[in-house]
């Protein structure tokens, strides 16, 4: 759908009246509100409110998550050029230091409520209409109401307690400003945000003739993720204190009704998620879409990830999200080609950059650009650590499942930054896959739960063919196996747990979401001081970082939005 690729930008405006008559005109560039409830301009109201899933910047990039799920979950550091670049983010990887005041913390909440109002000045117009008139009415309804789970769903990992505001509250100015962010437990927010998945489950097609609108499946997994974080019950410090069985069968029950549909599958390489020309392929579940040469001045690109480039002659900008130490020696494997649980940080490897000695699962190619290894799969482009921003203290490594090649068609400039069109998976058919398995394992299901599992391993093992050197030769030394129960490993109930919470991390890394999942399985706050004690010692930036247990499980109510709300928003505990 090429007007999903292009920005529609629709600004609605209300005139304020006036005793004089020339002033009661309708100025010119402005859409009444009677304008707007045309059905062709109810259609357009809806793809404006897809337009906000990509309106993000390096400073919010609520995208893919990077800033607020990657570099606060030990699998990357900051990056840039020190501490002091973009100190918000250096605050969130370090915990210690964070505050009330954070402009990044203050921005995403802020930007992301812009979209959950663009969704509910749609969904007005769309339930203004009549089914004879509009047709799509229930599609469209559908469509806006899994846009809004979607930003809510964002904003409940982040926040925990937030104002939940529909389209019938939105309507009246005067309850706007009333709707207090604990008005609502959090097990009723996670209520609202399924239903909002639920009704587009039950009314969205199967397929969309117009790639990047929302579908059954991608309500279905969605619905799925919202009960999966759900079920870990919380108490009002953070706690998790239990896990809701029926919740784990419904996570079970939807994974099954994507799985069981026939329209997704795992891509045949594990490289195909992360380039342009295998966009919206049979593994995207839902994807952002971007585009570039649009008749927009820099195209509708995706600059949550402008950062992210390295500083050679190619790109030039910027070297942050950079994995961290403690993230490369986790893709090592040991004899039988399983991953060292309890082992794998006991030596580093970055330092010597000997990829040769120890094994490794091929997705450590697929996802760090590593001196020595060619850069985005490009032979001809050797990877060097001059090119990382600053490696005396964040290290010599990159990201790079959000990079393109230089030379690819989708890649573009908007000085001094650069990005592309590429898409952005929201969710993959691998989650369908490992939340299906996560479910199981937590309900005493273990053995059910292997093949799902392995499925993922199988296509790691099978994703080498990109990963070679100008001769041919292997990049890295790979040896990766699938789990083989009495074979290489004994597959007990905890023993597949840990196996799964690794595989999450493997598979994922770098993707935006693994510091949401240590909160959801009430691990964060050990398993982060356990990475600081020992990722202190390699890089000095983390001296002194700490996460705080029934705090930082949660990013605080920004100082800006409490005073706007005039003290009605609550702060989050510990802040």
């Amino acid at each position: 759908m090429k007007n999903l690729k292009y920005l529609v930008a629709l600004l609605l405006c209300i005139s304020v009246a006036s005793c004089k008559k020339y002033l009661d005109t309708t100025p010119q560039g402005v859409i009444s509100t009677s304008d707007l409830t045309t059905p062709a301009n109810t259609d357009a109201m809806v793809i404006a409110a897809y337009s906000s899933l990509g309106n993000d910047y390096y400073f919010y990039p609520f995208s893919s998550m990077w800033a607020y799920g990657s570099i606060r979950s030990g699998d990357a550091y900051k990056g840039g050029g020190g501490p002091g670049d973009i100190n918000e983010y250096d605050q969130f990887e370090r915990f210690s230091s964070n505050t009330i005041t954070n402009g990044s913390g203050d921005n995403v909440f802020y930007q992301l409520y812009v979209g959950v109002a663009r969704t509910n000045t749609a969904l007005q117009l769309v339930e203004g209409q009549s089914l004879t008139n509009y047709p799509q009415k229930v599609e469209r309804e559908a469509e806006l109401k899994f846009l809004r789970g979607h930003f809510y769903f964002l904003l409940k990992i982040l926040f925990n307690h937030i104002p939940w505001i529909d389209e019938t509250i939105q309507k009246t100015a005067a309850n706007y400003g009333a709707v207090s962010n604990v008005a609502l437990t959090s097990d009723q927010l996670w209520t609202n945000i399924a239903s909002d998945f639920k009704f587009a489950a039950a009314n969205l097609p199967v397929t969309q003739s117009d790639v990047g609108r929302a579908t059954k499946g991608a309500a279905q997994a969605y619905l799925a993720k919202t009960l999966l974080y759900q079920a870990y019950t919380q108490d009002a410090n953070n706690n998790v204190t239990g896990i809701d069985q029926t919740k784990l069968a419904q996570v079970n029950s939807e994974c099954d009704s994507v799985i069981n549909s026939g329209k997704y599958a795992l891509d045949a390489d594990f490289a195909d998620n992360f380039l342009p020309q295998y966009g919206n392929s049979q593994e995207s579940v839902f994807s952002i879409q971007y585009s570039k040469n649009d008749g927009t001045p820099v195209g509708r690109i995706d600059a949550g990830h402008c950062l992210d480039y390295p500083m050679n002659v190619q790109y030039g900008c910027c070297g942050f999200h950079v994995p961290s130490d403690n993230l490369i020696n986790a893709f090592k494997t040991d004899a039988t080609g399983l991953p060292e649980f309890t082992t794998f940080n006991n030596t580093d490897v970055v330092p010597a950059g000997d990829y040769q000695t120890n094994t490794f699962d091929p997705r450590l190619d697929h996802t760090a650009a590593i001196p020595g290894h060619p850069y985005k799969y490009q032979t001809g482009l050797v990877y060097n650590a001059s090119w990382a921003r600053d490696p005396q203290v964040y290290g010599p490594l990159l990201s790079v499942k959000e990079t393109v090649a230089y030379t690819d068609p989708s890649f573009t400039r908007f000085p001094p930054f650069m990005s592309s069109s590429k898409d952005w998976e929201v969710i993959r058919y691998a989650d369908v896959l490992l939340m299906k398995a996560e479910a199981l394992i937590q309900m005493g299901q273990e053995t059910a739960a292997l093949p799902y599992i392995n499925m993922v391993r199988q296509r790691a093992m099978n994703s080498t063919a990109l990963l070679v050197q100008a001769n041919g030769t292997p990049t890295s030394n790979y040896h990766m196996d699938i789990y083989k129960p009495g074979v290489n490993c004994t597959w007990t109930n905890s023993y597949a747990m840990q196996a799964l919470m690794f595989e999450r991390r493997l598979e994922f890394a770098m993707e935006g979401y693994r510091f949401f999942d240590l909160v959801r399985w009430g691990i964060a706050a050990d398993y982060l001081n356990n990475y600081f004690a020992v990722e202190s010692t390699r890089t000095t930036h983390l001296v002194g970082a700490h996460f705080t247990k029934n705090r930082d499980e949660y990013l605080p109510i920004s100082e800006n939005q409490i005073n706007f709300s005039k003290g009605l928003y609550k702060q989050n505990p510990g802040w």
